[in-house]
């Protein structure tokens, strides 16, 4: 039986994995985050009651695992490393036969949504819906971005999530209208979740070292979800929106308009009238309830053209 590394200390991680024939994978943006206040601070900032329901994306050798599971919640982790998950098997084999504990292999990207679906179709289940309260992960620069905005157009929201990120995309969550960092990925994130700082990672916080600044960043769901009459049709239109960020929105309206375009009835500046915005005015300047606003009076447009 393996013995857990001490997940603190760089030298025991590192003979770990030297015992092993392990490598750290540069490709899958593995590391660890070795300060165990940090690892506390941002497990509490989820407020995990015992029996709670967790996804984790990456618990590499278990040490942000160990801290969920000592706060008794039920505890799905996704790796894509087969020798990570190996170790996660040999260590927690008693949380694993327990049920605390359950091991989903393969990319995160590919597996997440048949992992919800197993759970929707399970009889047994008590979650809503078969999603997971929380959602949780040190989340590799590479797929961050996609994971996220991926759940949220699928129309899946957690109560909370907590993501350790590079900074400069967690800035992008965050970041309000006529910003530099605004964009389709900040309003994904703020219309579905309020997004607040838990707190910044400096580099000596994980090994091996990063090239880059981290963040803890607290996803809450939205009490007040601002709705929209079709949810496939924002997702898509945002990100139309934002696709040319020199270019104004009656010029991105437009293009995006085309493959909606019913005999003539979606005019961009007829949509943008009646939904009160600006023709001249760029992507990054708008609301995200102004989008909202958009994405709906493009939708009355297309119902009163199939009349």
């Amino acid at each position: 039986m393996n013995i857990i590394p001490d997940y603190n200390s760089p030298a025991s991680l590192s003979a770990f994995l030297e015992e092993k024939g392990m490598a750290m994978q540069k490709k899958f943006g593995q590391n660890f985050l070795i300060n165990q206040d940090a690892r506390k601070r941002i497990a509490a900032a989820l407020g995990i009651q015992k029996g709670e329901s967790v996804w984790e994306v990456g618990p590499g050798l278990g040490a942000m695992t160990k801290e969920l599971l000592d706060l008794g919640a039920k505890v799905t982790v996704f790796e894509i490393d087969r020798g990570f998950a190996a170790a996660l098997q040999e260590f927690y084999a008693e949380e694993i036969k327990a049920g605390a504990l359950e091991l989903v292999q393969g990319d995160v990207l590919k597996t997440w949504r048949p992992r919800l679906e197993k759970a929707r179709q399970d009889a047994a289940c008590q979650e809503a819906a078969g999603v997971p309260k929380y959602f949780f992960g040190n989340l590799p620069y590479n797929i961050a971005a996609a994971l996220i905005a991926d759940t949220i157009e699928a129309g899946v929201r957690f109560e909370k999530c907590a993501f350790t990120v590079q900074k400069e995309v967690a800035q992008r969550m965050a970041a309000k209208e006529s910003s530099e960092d605004y964009s389709s990925f900040s309003v994904l994130c703020q219309w579905a979740y309020d997004v607040k700082a838990i707190c910044d990672l400096g580099r000596a916080n994980f090994w091996p070292r990063p090239n880059v600044e981290s963040r803890a960043v607290l996803f809450s769901k939205k009490a007040d979800f601002p709705s929209c009459q079709d949810q496939k049709l924002f997702v898509k239109m945002q990100r139309a929106l934002f696709a040319s960020r020199r270019k104004t929105v009656k010029n991105n309206l437009t293009k995006f308009l085309s493959s909606y375009n019913h005999g003539g009835a979606l005019d961009a500046d007829k949509v943008l009238e009646k939904a009160g915005i600006d023709a001249n005015a760029r992507a990054e300047a708008l609301s995200v309830s102004q989008i909202l606003r958009l994405s709906d009076a493009i939708n009355f447009f297309i119902m009163q053209s199939c009349q």
